[in-house]
């Protein structure tokens, strides 16, 4: 397959993306313009369908596609820095770690609601609903540009 040339479809299929995914990521950046033929069509270096398995694999374990451009970089770099790629790997793990911390304290919150629902007992007040209406407002009006007003100069 090394040296072979795909159109889109083929890579897509291979790579198990939609063409739309290609070229989303071709206008980002993280694959390079294939070359077309005289009739327009996109042909891919067979490469390219490692690369999208990477990309994908590298979103599957939560990364950005601004992160993926890093790993990708770093994957290109003869010599690679793999602390750089365990620095990486790291922080997302610590994002990872705070998204679940996060996850659990909503769940919490949640279970809460739930236990004190009282709409077996045929009540017409919803607790679930009230606590949604009574949360307290976590942005300070005070810190609210006024309408109209041109924040930015000030």
């Amino acid at each position: 397959m090394q040296g072979q040339r795909l159109r889109i479809g083929e890579v897509a299929g291979r790579a198990g993306v939609n063409i739309q995914t290609l070229r989303y990521y071709e206008r980002r950046g993280l694959l390079k313009a294939p070359v077309r033929t005289a009739s327009g069509y996109r042909e891919y270096p067979s490469e390219t369908v490692r690369l999208i398995r990477f990309i994908k694999r590298a979103q599957d374990l939560g990364f950005t596609l601004k992160e993926i451009e890093e790993l990708i970089a770093l994957r290109d770099t003869k010599g690679r820095k793999r602390s750089e790629v365990r620095s990486l790997a790291e922080a997302k793990m610590r994002d990872i770690d705070k998204k679940l911390a996060q996850l659990q304290a909503m769940r919490s919150a949640l279970y809460t609601m739930v236990e004190s629902c009282a709409c077996r007992d045929g009540r017409p007040s919803c607790p679930i609903l009230e606590a949604l209406d009574d949360a307290p407002d976590t942005t300070a009006a005070d810190d609210l540009p006024a309408p109209g007003s041109n924040h930015a100069s000030q």
